[in-house]
């Protein structure tokens, strides 16, 4: 059974940073494409980034709201994956969730729907 826990949200002011993380237990975490989506209050839940590959190559996806700002990692070793965010606005309020799936051909990486395992979420609330 894969299990994914999120943790390192909070309470901070715009302008700051904050990095949450993303364990995962079960499974092979490295053949995994593993994503982040984020969900505000009465609004839809939305991509943010993700890991994935080109062909063989791995390469980032970032929603235009991420780009430039937040940074996803991984780190085989500790099956976590990470989501640095900096220059954080009160917009980017919301329960950050992690999502993971195991690789396979032609996955659209920015689709709710192409990731078979979640985390429970964890806020993120940033104050003006």
């Amino acid at each position: 059974q894969v299990q994914l826990v999120e943790s390192g949200g909070g309470l901070v002011q715009a302008g700051d940073s904050l990095r949450l993380s993303c364990a995962v237990s079960g499974g092979t975490f490295s053949s995994y494409a593993m994503g982040w989506f984020r969900q505000a209050p009465g609004k839809e839940r939305e991509f943010v980034t993700a890991f994935g590959w080109t062909g063989v190559a791995p390469r980032t996806y970032y929603a235009d709201s991420a780009k430039g700002r937040f940074t996803i990692s991984r780190d085989n070793a500790k099956n976590t994956v990470y989501l640095q965010m900096n220059s954080l606005k009160p917009e980017d309020t919301a329960v950050y969730y992690c999502a993971g799936a195991p690789r396979k051909l032609g996955m659209d990486y920015r689709a709710k729907y192409e990731y078979d395992y979640w985390g429970q979420g964890t806020q993120v609330t940033v104050s003006s």
